[in-house]
């Protein structure tokens, strides 16, 4: 009895093994692409690149055939740059776009004002430099930011110029 109840066990555990190996392997990449559509571009990439401290690693058009047909844009043509906090192939994909409209929702106050996407958190290896690079574009300060979050890291918050918060995460040094 007790062999019949241990061998069952491990046949439905090395099946709840498979489902899961065979779930996660379903993927052909481990990271995951952002597009973030955005007000004004070259505002935009002036914060991700120079404030932020991303990369640009690419760009690529999205034709009017294409965005109709893809069911992206209903027939308007955009262009998307690639940035990544690094340029490797293993880095996520922070896509950026724009279609030359303002926003068309308020800017959000804080994190709860808006249902969907909103923030992003980066992990960095200091924040002094992002801060002062920041703190040369002006970029706002939220709350009462840098906030300690433990003996190792510090906690700032600040909004990129169309509202998306950016959370930034790492020792001040």
């Amino acid at each position: 009895m007790k062999k019949s109840i241990f061998r069952n066990f491990l046949t439905v555990s090395a099946v709840l093994f498979c489902s899961l190996v065979h779930a996660q392997s379903n993927f052909t990449n481990k990271s995951i692409g952002v597009g973030v559509v955005v007000a004004d571009m070259e505002r935009s990439l002036d914060f991700y690149v120079n404030g932020i401290g991303m990369v640009k690693t690419g760009n690529f058009t999205i034709n009017e055939e294409f965005g109709k047909r893809g069911g992206l844009t209903g027939g308007e043509a955009t262009n998307v740059n690639i940035l990544k906090l690094e340029n490797s192939p293993e880095a996520s994909e922070w896509k950026l776009m724009s279609f030359g409209k303002k926003v068309a929702h308020p800017k959000q106050k804080f994190i709860q004002d808006d249902t969907g996407a909103q923030y992003i958190t980066i992990h960095v290896k200091s924040l002094k430099p992002i801060i002062e690079r920041l703190k040369g574009q002006k970029v706002a300060f939220l709350g009462k930011t840098p906030t300690q979050l433990n003996k190792d890291a510090h906690f700032v918050l600040v909004q990129d110029p169309d509202g998306t918060f950016i959370e930034l995460i790492g020792p001040l040094e």
